[in-house]
């Protein structure tokens, strides 16, 4: 299997105090790339990503090592997941919009 769990992507009223709250909750500290990413010490297993206009979903990051993009979208759709055809992409996206068999939303990211 070629995926991990990448992010937890959080919907929050105001990054700020939510961050603080996380970080004291968690022990995490903000990832030095982008203080909206917040990561554990000492690695990089599951980070917790705050978002004010985003809701909450999963985001599964391919492992390049071992799977492709499309492996992965092919292996999901295959146990019953979808694409999300009228979702809206910013340019060079490096993600796909899936949904779960629920129609739990979810992306994929390369």
């Amino acid at each position: 299997m070629g995926l991990t769990l990448g992010a937890i992507v959080l919907n929050v009223k105001d990054i700020g105090p939510a961050a603080e709250f996380w970080r004291q909750a968690l022990g995490y500290g903000a990832a030095p790339d982008n203080p909206d990413f917040l990561v554990p010490p000492g690695g990089r297993p599951t980070e917790l990503h705050l978002d004010e206009t985003d809701r909450t979903h999963l985001d599964l990051w391919v492992d390049r090592s071992t799977s492709t993009v499309e492996a992965e979208i092919d292996r999901l759709i295959a146990l019953g997941a979808r694409r999300v055809e009228d979702w809206t992409y910013p340019p060079n996206a490096d993600f796909v919009v899936l949904a779960a068999p629920d129609d739990t939303v979810f992306c994929v990211i390369g």
